[in-house]
């Protein structure tokens, strides 16, 4: 069977190419998923409750009253 044409009959075209060459048939499916997935995920990260991250601190706190000297580690 020779391929078909994609500008002829599109329905047909992905049909063949999905059984003829699957592997690239299927990254071009799962590559275009990416940009929908933008759009389309935070929405419902919000609906299931993900809200916003806390911010990462920049420093490391300070403690504290004076420094205890640790005790009963000397060689």
């Amino acid at each position: 069977m020779a391929p078909v044409s994609f500008w002829t009959t599109p329905a047909a075209y992905i049909h063949w190419a999905a059984r003829a060459k699957p592997a690239i048939f299927w990254s071009i499916v799962v590559g275009s998923l990416g940009p929908v997935t933008l759009v389309v995920a935070p929405p419902i990260r919000r609906a299931f409750g993900d809200g916003p991250r806390p911010q990462i601190p920049l420093t490391y706190p300070i403690p504290k009253g004076p420094r205890q000297i640790p005790t009963g580690y000397d060689d």
